[in-house]
């Protein structure tokens, strides 16, 4: 038994995506795709509530959950285990899991034996893989065997060592033809999107306006077909260099250490928890509670 949830009520499909690609896409009323990453039950299911199109399992959860330097040491099954959980929270978005470093630098084989085991047990529906010209074979096996793809083009960060730091891509005439080309070799292998990461603003909407696949724009500009954002970015939960394109909607650390620092000063006051947080006695407890402490030897001896 599928995983999944069934197609219908508003369900977003891939299809559905493509759909949102079409010629009256210039038009300035259309509706542009949203995405957010997810990484467990709880924040799936809000996510999911508030409407958001697409959910990725982003292997951003190295850095902004499990706490590591990059997004390099984090496993396959550490994406698996989360993947899970956030399908446990999602009915109506589309979601994605992303292929972590590793996971496709092996052969074509085991690649797809790794995209299979995220739709088959972590409950994805796609799978987002980096990578441009060198990830055209990979994307159309994988398109093949039915398990529709998501390109990431730009900055990579499982690059970050070869392109020597988070930095825009794209910037030279030279890079920004490379940058197309990658565009367009990930639509042609048969990616169903293709993420635009800290991409000049122009030239993202020059891809966007060439690709028929919709473009997911992260530090990309407003042309895009979609964004997508870090949740913990958006939150105010991340610590450190924000990038410029994250734009931060509520301050959670703030709200979240205040709470905690509340409840710390209300237990240390006895002021928590109160009598109407308490559990009370029945009368014969309250009988028993009474009984000298002599009496109560003598009974249990």
């Amino acid at each position: 038994m599928s995983v999944a949830p069934p197609v219908g009520d508003g369900k977003v499909t891939v299809p559905g995506i493509l759909s949102r690609k079409s010629p009256a896409s210039s038009s300035p009323v259309r509706s542009k795709l949203t995405c957010l990453t997810a990484y467990d039950f709880p924040t799936a299911r809000l996510l999911d509530e508030a409407g958001v199109d697409i959910l990725l399992v982003g292997d951003s959860v190295g850095m902004v959950v499990l706490g590591y330097d990059s997004t390099l040491p984090v496993t396959f099954e550490e994406i698996l285990h989360h993947t899970r959980a956030v399908r446990r929270g999602t009915k109506r978005a589309l979601l994605v899991a992303d292929m972590p470093y590793g996971s496709f630098h092996v052969t074509i084989e085991e690649s797809v034996r790794n995209a299979v085991r995220l739709i088959k047990e972590g409950g994805a529906e796609a799978v987002k893989i980096e990578g441009g010209e060198r990830r055209i074979e990979l994307i159309a096996r994988l398109v093949e065997a039915e398990i529709p793809v998501m390109g990431h083009v730009g900055l990579t960060p499982q690059s970050i060592h070869a392109l020597g730091g988070f930095h825009v891509q794209g910037r030279t005439a030279d890079a920004a033809r490379q940058l197309e080309r990658d565009a367009r070799a990930v639509e042609s292998a048969g990616a169903f999107a293709v993420v635009l990461e800290s991409v000049p603003r122009d030239l993202a909407a020059r891809i966007t306006e060439k690709l028929h696949i919709p473009t997911i724009g992260i530090g990309a500009g407003p042309e895009c077909d979609g964004q997508i954002l870090v949740l913990h970015d958006l939150l105010g939960l991340t610590q450190g260099h924000q990038p410029k394109f994250a734009r931060q909607y509520v301050d959670l650390s703030a709200e979240i250490s205040q709470a905690a620092s509340s409840y710390c000063d209300d237990v240390r006051r006895g002021d928590f928890p109160s009598d109407a947080e308490s559990f009370h006695s029945t009368a014969e407890l309250r009988d028993y509670l009474r009984t000298p402490a002599l009496v109560k030897q003598r009974v249990n001896g």
